[in-house]
C-alpha cells in the first residue's frame, strides 16, 4: 500500500496536476477532498469530468464516475457483492476503493485520453427497434452508422500516419536541404552563365540551343502523338471488322427472308407444333395420370405392420 501511495503522490506532484504533495498530507485528505482528486484525474482524461463535487449529489458524483471507469474498461476486484461495496466506497470517499483507482488511472493516463476520446464517437446509440420502423428515423441512423464507419477508417489512417516515422522536425530538415541545394543550382547556374558570355558569338549559340530544344520537345510530342494515332488506327480497324460481319450475317438473313423460305418455315414449325399437342402431350399427360393413379393406390393402402413383414418374408422364402 505504501508504494501505491508513494507512487499517486509523486504523479499527482507532477504536471499536469502539480498538487504539491507528500505522504502524510495525501494520506491525511478528508474523503470530499480524495473524491474531489479522484475526480481531478478523471477529468484531465475526459475534459467533460471537470466538476466541483460540492456541487454534486454523491449519488450522481459515483454514477458518472462509474460510468467513465467502465468505458476505460476498469475492472474493481472481487465479484458482484464487491461491487456493490465499491459503488458505496466511491460514494463515501473509502481510500481502500479511491486508491486502486488512482494507481490504475495514473500508470496509463496517456493511453485512457486516447480511449475516452474514442468512446465518445465509437460507442452506439442504441435506437428501439419499433422506432426504426419510421423511414427518417431508419435512414438517419444509418447515416449515423455510416459516419461512425467513417470515422474508424480516418482514425486509423491518422494513429498510422502518426506511426510512420514521417515527423515536423525531418519535413523542415528535408526542406532546408533542398533549399541549400536550390541555392547551390543558382549559384552553379550563374557561374555557367559568366563562364558562357566570356565565349565568342555566346548569344548565337545560346539561340541555336534553345532551338534545339524546342525541336527535341517538339520531336517527343510528334512520337507521343504518332503512338497515339497508330492506337486509335487499331481500334478503328477492330470496330470495321465486327460492322463487316454484321453486315454479313444481315445479308445472310435477309438472302433467308424470301416468301419461299418463310412459308416453309412457317410450314415447319406447324407440324412440329402439331406434333407437339396431338402425340407427345397427350402421351406425356397419360403417363403422368397412371403415375398419379398409381401413388394415390399406394396412399390408401394401410400401413403395413411388422407382422405383414414377416408374412411377406415367409411367402418370398417358399416360393424359392
Amino acid at each position: 500500500m505504501s508504494d501505491q501511495i508513494k507512487f499517486i503522490v509523486d504523479n499527482l506532484n507532477k504536471e499536469p496536476f502539480k498538487k504539491n504533495y507528500n505522504l502524510i498530507t495525501f494520506d491525511s485528505l478528508e474523503p470530499m477532498q480524495l473524491l474531489q482528486v479522484l475526480n481531478d484525474v478523471l477529468a484531465e482524461i475526459d475534459p467533460k469530468q471537470v466538476v466541483d463535487i460540492r456541487e454534486e449529489m454523491p449519488e450522481q458524483t459515483a454514477k458518472r464516475m462509474l460510468s467513465l471507469l467502465g468505458i476505460l474498461k476498469y475492472k474493481p476486484p472481487g465479484n458482484a457483492t464487491d461491487m456493490s461495496t465499491f459503488r458505496q466506497g466511491l460514494v463515501i470517499g473509502s481510500k481502500p476503493v479511491i486508491y486502486p483507482v488512482l494507481h490504475w488511472l495514473l500508470q496509463r493516463t496517456n493511453e485512457l485520453k486516447k480511449r475516452a476520446y474514442l468512446a465518445r464517437f465509437l460507442i452506439k446509440l442504441e435506437v428501439p427497434s419499433e422506432f426504426l420502423q419510421d423511414e427518417t428515423v431508419a435512414d438517419t441512423n444509418k447515416q449515423y452508422e455510416e459516419l461512425m464507419e467513417a470515422f474508424k477508417t480516418l482514425h486509423k489512417e491518422c494513429e498510422q500516419l502518426k506511426t510512420s516515422g514521417f515527423s515536423t522536425a525531418e519535413i523542415r530538415r528535408d526542406i532546408n536541404a533542398m533549399e541549400e541545394e536550390k541555392d547551390q543550382l543558382i549559384k552553379r547556374v550563374e557561374r555557367l552563365k559568366k563562364r558562357v558570355e566570356t565565349v565568342q558569338n555566346h548569344q548565337q549559340m545560346l539561340k541555336i540551343a534553345r532551338q534545339l530544344r524546342v525541336e527535341k520537345e517538339r520531336e517527343e510530342f510528334l512520337a507521343q502523338q504518332k503512338q497515339e494515332q497508330k492506337n486509335q488506327l487499331f481500334h478503328a480497324v477492330q470496330r470495321l471488322q465486327r460492322v463487316q460481319n454484321q453486315l454479313k450475317s444481315m445479308r445472310h438473313a435477309a438472302a433467308d427472308a424470301k416468301p419461299e423460305s418463310l412459308m416453309k418455315r412457317l410450314e415447319e414449325e406447324i407440324k412440329f407444333n402439331s406434333y407437339m399437342v396431338t402425340e407427345k402431350f397427350p402421351k406425356e399427360l397419360e403417363n403422368k395420370k397412371k403415375e398419379l393413379h398409381f401413388l394415390q393406390k399406394v396412399v390408401s393402402e394401410p400401413a403395413m405392420g411388422h407382422s405383414d413383414l414377416l408374412e411377406l418374408e415367409s411367402k418370398v422364402s417358399d416360393n424359392q
